[in-house]
C-alpha cells in the first residue's frame, strides 16, 4: 500500500539516528501543525474514550477518502495524533481497516517511547476512526 504523502514526509523526518530529545521536539512540532478545532467541536460526542489525555476526533469523507481532524490537551499526544493523521488521511474506509498502528510507529522509530497507556490511547483513536468509516 502506498503511503499518503504526509506519511512519507513523516517517515523522512523521523528516520535517522535522532536522540529522544530531538524526536520529542519534532513530535511537538508535528502537533503544532494540527489545525485547531473550534471550541464548539470539542464536545463529549467527539471525545475518544480510552485516552488518558483528552482527544477529540472528527472525520469527513471527501471524494471517497477520509479526512480526519483532531485535537488534544496534551502536547506529546497531539504530536502522536498528528503523526497518526498523516498516516490515515486520504485513505478509503477499506485501507483504514488495514493500518497497522504498531508498525507505523515502529517505522517512525517511536514505538519504544510509546508507554502502554499512550499506545492504548492511540489504538482507541484508530478504532474510533474505523468505527466512523464502517
Amino acid at each position: 500500500m502506498t503511503l499518503p504523502s504526509d506519511a512519507q514526509t513523516a517517515l523522512d523526518t523521523f528516520k535517522g539516528s535522532l536522540s529522544w530529545e530531538q524526536r520529542a521536539r519534532l513530535l511537538m512540532q508535528w502537533g503544532e501543525r494540527l489545525p485547531p478545532l473550534a471550541d464548539a467541536e470539542k464536545t463529549d460526542e467527539h471525545l475518544v474514550d480510552g485516552c488518558e489525555s483528552k482527544v477529540w476526533l472528527l472525520g469527513d469523507v471527501i471524494a471517497g477518502s477520509w479526512q480526519f481532524r483532531a485535537a488534544s490537551d496534551a502536547r506529546l499526544i497531539r504530536g502522536l495524533v498528528a503523526l497518526l493523521l498523516s498516516r490515515v488521511n486520504g485513505l478509503s474506509a477499506l485501507e483504514l481497516q488495514q493500518v497497522d498502528l504498531n508498525d507505523w510507529f515502529t517505522q517512525l522509530g517511536l514505538s519504544r517511547q510509546l508507554s502502554p497507556s499512550r499506545s492504548n490511547g492511540l489504538n482507541a483513536v484508530l478504532q474510533r476512526m474505523r468505527q466512523m468509516a464502517a
